[in-house]
């Protein structure tokens, strides 16, 4: 059966060549797969595509050392992809994935910070932070602040997530912040809308920074920018 957040990019591939100046394509690989090296080779080539994607939150019970992983990070390094890297709850072991690999590039999804699919957000949402805060220091990664109205313990348009990332944006600086909604997994708490109206109408972003953070910091991390139409 197809799911988006395995392997299978094909709805990915679909979708971007219908739209190919709309959508750039990130995939997941899988580290227990022998032939890994040849899935990213092929990915390289795959029109639109910008990177690849790891999972190192706790449900596969991954070592940072292990050997899959290892392939797939050299990989990405001979063939210039970025990694999007998944280890919310779990940011010890991610931690020492992107220490152990300083030559690749590392894009840590979703702030590093668990996030729920359903309200309501949890006691302590931001428990995690002082370890995401120590992640900054790593220079082969940046952050995506993906999916931050989901942590919010108040209703829209959620003012309590901006002392926190005020935390995150002077520790990564907002040239390796990368925003994103997460719209399509948190629609149970957020519609689209909610998640992109307080990121544009907040006072506690200059303009500068707004542009950085809603375009120019991913433009720069993948290369990639959509065509003006």
């Amino acid at each position: 059966a197809f799911s988006m957040y395995r392997y299978d990019a094909s709805y990915a591939v679909e979708v971007q060549r219908a739209h190919p100046g709309r959508f750039a394509i990130v995939k997941p690989v899988d580290p227990d797969d022998p032939a890994v090296g040849d899935v990213i080779a092929d990915w390289k080539q795959t029109p639109g595509a910008v990177g690849i994607r790891i999972m190192m939150t706790k449900e596969p019970k991954r070592e940072p050392n292990e050997a899959g992983l290892d392939r797939i990070l050299r990989a990405a390094v001979k063939h210039d992809l970025p990694v999007n890297i998944l280890c919310w709850g779990n940011v010890d072991a991610g931690t020492a994935v992107i220490d152990r690999h300083p030559d690749t590039r590392f894009i840590i999804d979703h702030l590093a910070i668990l996030q729920p699919r359903t309200p309501p957000a949890p006691p302590q949402p931001w428990a995690d932070l002082p370890k995401v805060l120590d992640l900054a220091k790593r220079k082969n990664a940046v952050i995506k602040v993906s999916g931050a109205c989901t942590l919010s313990r108040e209703p829209y348009p959620f003012p309590d997530i901006w002392d926190p990332l005020a935390r995150v944006f002077d520790a990564w600086g907002f040239e390796r912040c990368l925003w994103g909604t997460d719209w399509t997994r948190a629609y149970a708490v957020v519609n689209y809308e909610q998640a992109v109206e307080p990121f544009l109408k907040t006072d506690r972003l200059s303009d500068s920074e707004r542009a950085m953070l809603m375009g120019g910091a991913c433009a720069k991390t993948y290369p990639w920018s959509p065509k003006k139409s």
